[in-house]
């Protein structure tokens, strides 16, 4: 069986980019693998040692076979897709609270523009020549540059083909075609990641990595990945690495699996035993003493309301264009209650965190109470926001300042995405204090953007409950984690609404995800 891709004893050139120790990695052709290990742990910079984003010493370079592909370029047979929550641009101009500003929405790109473009790029890739055979002098009579040429064209036009059958495919069973005159600004979190997949699969690659791909899709679209996913694996040449936080969620496609831990990549498994090596996970694993330190904190910041009905929604609708939102919404939180919001990609559940969070303009124009304030009677979003502790994927997308991790912390003490007051004493005691509970203390000097996106979630999670808010709201908070960091956050989000008048709105996908201290559910449906 030849490799795709082989890695022995790999060292990157540069310092800053290298492993633990040198890197052994295999592809071989059939093969489907899943890389999988801790937050912080190294997945990613295997990832990009293997893609050739880190180049390694001359002497040990990746060595790649890509036939029977078309393409003749690395970056044509390799397609890495990463959800860092972009909205698929580049030029860096996207803001937190830009989704809820209709002149902002104008002028970003429909879908079905962007999706055309993706497929154009894929197309050329087939035929895509590189340096050496664009200089190439072939010694052949002109019957025999007119066979060649023609057996070129009959295969550009036989890989032309199966990416329509891609493309075909994808539209179904994403239902895209109720997304393609959609701004790209104004998908959800879960609709921008189908997007974002079928951006990706219609390029036709060689191989396929995608960094957690499951997250943020409801139970039928994640059904639907899968399904897919099987479908390339048994019948195309694509083969697939998988980057996995939720490691006990692999699909059963995979062949085999490395685990990467502390910078080391470990011994390449079969699927079976992987998995018969994996120890249980206990049912709790925040220990007693942090348990207890929630239970008695006295925070030096008050944030408590004395309203019962902390959130109140009369007749809500919400519109952009001729599309709704949300549609003759009801809706009362008291003070105490825990409450799960979920529903289907696209059905407005982000938006309905908007208006709670003070992020949305139209709230102005419906019939509103937060914390016992008549919206639109005067008072700012300042006030709404200081009783609330947030976080969401929107949120997590738009701190892209390379600030110390405990600046970031702080930061959610004024509610801002960056500092810009010095916090007292007492203050950076809460941010530690926070931090040390999510297991992250150690990184407080370390920036932001040098972070695992598992870390940085940990950050951003410590910075949602530093002010011991009276409403915890939590949009997919567990994105990325890995299984021991979701079980602690489950933890910590239990114990915290234990105490005394603690409110919460938490959205997840996976119902095993909730407290078990949940006393309400609203379900949204996507209007169509």
């Amino acid at each position: 069986m030849s490799h795709i891709i082989k890695i022995n004893q790999g060292v990157t050139r540069m310092p800053d980019w290298r492993m633990a120790e040198p890197v052994d990695f295999e592809l071989k052709r059939g093969e489907h693998i899943a890389i999988v290990g801790p937050n912080g742990g190294g997945k990613s910079m295997l990832i990009d040692i293997i893609t050739g984003a880190h180049a390694l010493l001359p002497m040990n370079p990746v060595q790649y076979d890509f036939s029977p592909s078309m393409a003749k370029l690395t970056s044509d047979n390799i397609k890495y897709m990463t959800f860092r929550d972009s909205y698929g641009t580049t030029d860096g101009t996207y803001y937190y609270q830009q989704r809820w500003n209709q002149n902002d929405i104008d002028e970003t790109p429909l879908v079905k523009d962007l999706l055309e473009e993706a497929f154009a790029i894929a197309d050329s890739g087939l035929c895509r020549q590189t340096v050496y055979d664009k200089y190439l002098v072939r010694d052949e009579t002109p019957e025999q540059e007119a066979a060649r040429l023609a057996e070129e064209k009959a295969a550009h036009d036989k890989m032309h083909a199966e990416l329509e059958k891609v493309r075909k495919r994808l539209f179904e069973m994403f239902n895209l075609e109720v997304l393609m005159n959609k701004h790209i600004i104004m998908l959800s979190s879960g609709e921008l990641r189908k997007f974002q997949l079928t951006k990706t699969l219609l390029t036709n690659p060689r191989v396929l990595i995608m960094d957690n791909p499951f997250i943020g899709l409801d139970v039928t679209a994640r059904q639907q990945l899968h399904d897919f996913l099987k479908v390339l694996s048994d019948e195309t040449e694509v083969s697939i690495i998988l980057v996995q936080s939720k490691s006990d969620d692999i699909p059963e496609f995979i062949t085999h699996v490395y685990e990467v831990k502390d910078m080391k990549v470990g011994k390449k498994l079969t699927l079976a035993e992987y998995r018969s090596s994996v120890p249980a996970m206990p049912e709790h694993v925040l220990s007693e003493e942090k348990r207890n330190a929630i239970m008695s904190l006295v925070s030096p910041i008050s944030t408590d309301t004395d309203v019962d009905n902390v959130i109140e929604f009369r007749n809500v609708n919400i519109r952009y264009g001729s599309r709704t939102i949300l549609k003759d919404l009801n809706l009362t939180v008291n003070k105490g209650q825990r409450w799960a919001l979920s529903g289907e990609n696209g059905a407005g559940k982000s938006t309905l965190l908007s208006i709670v969070c003070a992020d949305n303009p139209q709230a102005y124009a419906n019939d509103i109470v937060l914390f016992g304030h008549q919206r639109g009677k005067g008072e700012s979003i300042w006030d709404i926001k200081k009783h609330i502790g947030y976080i969401s994927p929107e949120m997590h997308r738009a701190f892209q300042r390379d600030l110390p991790s405990i600046h970031i912390v702080a930061s959610g003490m004024s509610d801002m995405n960056g500092l810009y007051t010095k916090p007292k004493p007492e203050q950076m005691e809460q941010c530690l204090y926070w931090m040390d509970m999510f297991g992250v203390k150690e990184l407080a000097d370390r920036t932001f953007l040098k972070l695992s996106s598992g870390e940085q979630r940990l950050v951003l999670l410590a910075r949602a409950f530093v002010k011991d808010p009276a409403l915890l709201i939590l949009d997919e908070p567990l994105h990325g984690l890995d299984l021991y960091n979701r079980r602690m956050v489950k933890d910590i989000i239990e114990t915290f609404c234990q105490r005394k008048n603690k409110t919460l709105i938490m959205v997840t996908h996976y119902q095993e995800e909730l407290p078990n201290n949940i006393t309400n559910n609203i379900f949204l449906k996507r209007n169509v």
